[in-house]
């Protein structure tokens, strides 16, 4: 049995707080169509380039401008990660984006995926559509997605795991999984650790309830003292077919 999580080194993921500036209202129907496209051919060559390997995207419930959807990207190289980026910033239609990038492991794909109680239903794959044309994004309704960004307070580190309550902590949150039927749990450690946050998860429920027991769980006493957490309420925007990657016979 795996004890305790580790990062993954055969992936980069990039984490993306990303948004669109109001700018982009001042752009032409027209345009917007035209820089749209553009963009969708410029990352479907990238993508296949460098063999990416996920899509994934989330809407926050409520706003944060000006970012308002949160993606992960999988790549099997950091140059992939990285022309990714460079894509997505390209102009014209990157010019009036908003984008936070992040580079990260897959943090204990292994470990967490044992706490999941309740079989997720795949989001059905994009229609197969036109070459270049603008895949639709839909709010899926029928789950609760709570993003989670966090870290051990500094010096919570240097304590033992019994002082700093690791093993109730883990217990407190596994049973919630199994009350609440958890759908998905997915932990990511950045590569670049930031004051504010050193991992991110991605944390599934079938219900509201269950994503609010969740984030009451996770700042319980002792474990939620010594550490620092912030909660995006959010819903299943878009996950992308990776075969749309491939190029057409």
């Amino acid at each position: 049995m795996i004890d305790r999580p580790t990062a993954s080194k055969d992936k980069v993921v990039v984490l993306v707080k990303a948004g669109r500036l109001q700018a982009w209202d001042h752009v032409s129907p027209e345009k917007q169509r035209d820089y749209a496209r553009e963009h969708v051919e410029l990352i479907l060559e990238v993508g296949h380039k460098y063999g990416i390997q996920r899509l994934e995207a989330f809407r926050l419930m409520g706003y944060q401008q000006p970012w308002h959807r949160f993606w992960v990207i999988e790549f099997p190289t950091l140059e992939g990660a990285e022309e990714w980026i460079q894509a997505e910033m390209a102009p014209p239609y990157g010019s009036h984006g908003y984008w936070e990038y992040y580079l990260a492991r897959p943090w204990g794909p292994d470990y967490f995926s044992t706490w999941v109680t309740r079989e997720r239903k795949p989001q059905p794959p994009l229609a197969d559509q036109e070459p270049g044309s603008i895949p639709g994004l839909q709010v899926d309704e029928e789950s609760v997605v709570v993003l989670m960004f966090g870290r051990g307070l500094p010096g919570s580190d240097l304590m033992s795991r019994e002082d700093r309550g690791d093993r109730e902590h883990v217990d407190l949150m596994k049973a919630v999984a199994r009350e609440h039927g958890l759908m998905r749990l997915e932990g990511f450690r950045l590569i670049a650790p930031q004051d504010a946050w050193h991992r991110a998860w991605v944390i599934e429920f079938p219900t509201m309830a269950g994503a609010e027991a969740w984030m009451e769980a996770e700042v319980r006493p002792p474990y939620g003292t010594y550490n620092s957490k912030v909660y995006y309420p959010a819903r299943n925007h878009f996950c992308a077919d990776i075969s749309r990657f491939k190029p057409r016979v």
